[in-house]
């Protein structure tokens, strides 16, 4: 379907006229965005949130092999960026400044004198390495992987003169042939000499990382959230051999591995015998598997090991809580935690000293920041603090785990975030926010922009975790694969209930939003519990399964087809047409806003298209926003203010009466 020009199609639509009245009275969208039934946002909106809309999280990209410096990313005007910075509490200085976001870089490892990035444009995902190098004033970006093709997997040899990295074609969508993964070894000083050691069949590899003495490359064969495999290659003859295998008839899921120092074996994480994703040593010569944490019933979700072979730090997702967690080696004993402040970790990497442990920390109160431990002396070092805001984010709610009984008796749980009862008494209207995936997890974290919805409005938010989320073991992760997924749904039917009960949340007016699979859950609650809810928001989400895969990404397909089903079966895809959100659309009662990006490769533009579509011709109130310059979600600030903005109206007068 194509899209016609604006004065045709979106008759409809309110147009901004360039009239000076006109011009300070409303907020003048950004010229990618297409809208379809959106009303103009009042200037008075945008200024009442500026003060929601100006953080700037700040996330640990790398260590300098030699300095105690590191790589940061934040963002730069409209877009993220990376940045340099010297030394704890300095100013970051701006390396990358781009109108496409950068969100992570690497130095190069062992003299740090060019560093190597990857960028997409307009959100197509499309991403190609660059190199940019330091010391000499302004560095242009020098492309150091082919033009066209999708990059993943780029890797370091610990020589520092060779990456690693796989390529996919792209523009397939709808193509029905088989693809091919492609794997080159380079030197990103001279690209153009590339070496293309093998290739794979299919999109699901990626994970590589080096022997100690670059001969070896570990790697990882991703085949659905519940299966894959770990790989070694001779990098010399290019031969590879599969090294985990099922466990009987019990299908294994495995992380990405690293060598051991010595090189005689690997750390993963898998959950080979258990329903969680626990840290494991694989001896490379017998393969056997030594559990290194039999007694953490959570998964282990992120491992590096220090450049000594010394010293091991992993992640633990305890009940959605990140817990930094480290060991000895090679006796795997545990050592004490370092304190740090309650929020969610990310990012860890040992600095090349074998001391130093670079993170990032996200909590409630405060966006995401950059911190250090020190192993040798416990210290923890904060290196980055955000500018000083005119909102108070220590002000800001903390989250509650809440439980509630499903359909089947089964406990499901979710995160919590109620409106201060102290300027908003009785009962409050509820947004009810779907993570995708749907193998993810919603986990407590700051809320940026979404405070608005709490402090100046009053509306409480909970996060689900349904059926099928991560985190849970992979029992409860594989509860809603194939005809299995309406029972997520069922979930969310569930949590209603549990709302009706809470004295001070009001089960009447109920908004359902999600990006992604949440957007495909918040169209499902639209057309399954249309009498439930208030209102409904679907960002980037799927409206029919059958076409969706038909036209996702072919690097992708069949990935998504383990989790979905495979609508070239015949009964498959009948149900998938079934319980299609689009074939159900005469059930949408209430108002619905599409958020969509025209470059989306994962779920194509069509999804949003034809829901809109046949909402509108089934009666139902439509609100429609594409971004012709965005991918799978908004990441250019101006848009995503604007779709906030427009969320906000959407919000107050479908939950708040208009006011």
């Amino acid at each position: 379907m194509k899209i016609r020009p604006l004065l045709s199609r979106f008759a409809s639509l309110v147009l901004f006229a360039p009239l000076a009245s006109l011009a300070s009275e409303f907020v003048t969208p950004p010229a990618a965005l297409v809208l379809e039934g959106v009303p103009p946002v009042p200037a008075a909106v945008a200024t009442q949130v500026a003060k929601y809309t100006e953080f700037r999280p700040t996330s640990f990209s790398g260590w300098h092999p030699t300095k105690l410096e590191m790589l940061i990313a934040r963002r730069h005007k409209n877009t993220p960026q990376v940045y340099t910075l010297a030394k704890p509490g300095a100013e970051p200085v701006l390396l990358t400044d781009f109108a496409e976001p950068v969100r992570s870089a690497t130095y190069q490892p062992t003299e740090g004198k060019y560093v190597v990035f990857g960028r997409d444009a307009g959100g197509n995902e499309v991403f190609r390495g660059f190199r940019m190098d330091l010391g000499g004033g302004k560095s242009e970006a020098v492309p150091v992987t082919p033009e066209g093709k999708r990059v993943g997997g780029m890797a370091w040899a610990n020589s520092g003169k060779q990456l690693v990295y796989a390529t996919v074609p792209v523009n397939r969508q709808g193509s029905a042939d088989k693809i091919k993964t492609e794997l080159f070894l380079a030197d990103p000083l001279k690209p153009e000499a590339a070496r293309k050691i093998t290739e794979f069949d299919g999109g699901g590899w990626g994970g590589f990382a080096f022997s100690p003495d670059d001969k070896q490359l570990a790697y990882l064969q991703f085949v659905s959230a519940n299966e894959s495999y770990l790989w070694l290659m001779d990098l010399a003859t290019g031969q590879s051999k599969r090294i985990t295998e099922k466990n009987g008839n019990e299908v294994v899921s495995y992380g990405g591995a690293l060598f051991s120092r010595d090189g005689k074996g690997l750390y993963t994480v898998t959950d080979r015998g258990s329903e969680f994703q626990r840290l494991t040593f694989i001896d490379v010569a017998t393969l056997k598997h030594t559990v290194v944490t039999p007694d953490l019933n959570w998964d282990v979700t992120s491992i590096d090991l220090s450049d000594d072979g010394k010293f091991l730090a992993y992640i633990a997702n305890e009940d959605g809580t990140n817990v930094l967690r480290l060991m000895s080696l090679p006796d795997h004993k545990p050592l004490p935690t370092p304190k740090l402040p309650l929020g969610t970790i990310g990012g860890i990497d040992w600095h090349k000293n074998s001391t130093d442990l670079g993170f990032s920390v996200t909590s409630a109160t405060s966006p995401s920041e950059v911190y250090s431990f020190n192993i040798k002396t416990g210290a923890v070092t904060r290196w980055t603090t955000h500018e000083k805001m005119e909102v108070d984010a220590s002000t800001f709610v903390e989250p509650e785990l809440v439980r509630w009984k499903s359909f089947d008796g089964r406990m499901i749980s979710g995160f919590l975030y109620r409106a201060p009862t102290a300027r908003f008494p009785g009962k409050r209207p509820v947004l009810v926010n779907i993570h995708g995936g749907p193998e993810a997890q919603a986990r407590p974290g700051f809320q940026a922009r979404n405070n608005y919805f709490l402090n100046e409005m009053g509306i409480s938010i909970i996060y689900p975790n349904v059926r099928g989320s991560d985190g849970y073991g992979k029992s409860f992760l594989k509860l809603d694969n194939g005809k299995l997924r309406e029972d997520s749904v069922k979930d969310i039917g569930a949590l209603f209930d549990w709302i009706a009960t809470q004295k001070d949340l009001d089960a009447n007016k109920i908004a359902v939003t999600g990006g992604s699979y949440g957007g495909y859950m918040s169209l499902a609650v639209a057309t399954l519990y249309p009498d439930r809810i208030a209102a409904a928001i679907d960002v980037v989400g799927i409206s029919n399964f059958v076409t969706f895969l038909e036209r996702t990404e072919s690097y992708r397909r069949d990935l998504r087809r383990v989790e979905y089903g495979d609508e070239r079966d015949p009964e498959m895809r009948k149900w998938m047409e079934e319980i299609a959100p689009l074939n159900r659309a005469n059930r949408i009662k209430k108002p619905l806003f599409v958020v969509q990006g025209k470059n989306d490769p994962r779920v194509p533009w069509q999804e949003a298209d034809q829901i809109v579509k046949s909402a509108k011709q089934n009666g139902a109130t439509v609100w429609y926003m594409l971004a012709n310059d965005e991918g799978h979600g908004f990441a250019k600030k101006a848009n995503a203010d604007y779709q906030f903005y427009s969320t906000i109206t959407f919000l107050k007068q479908t939950l708040l009466d208009g006011k």
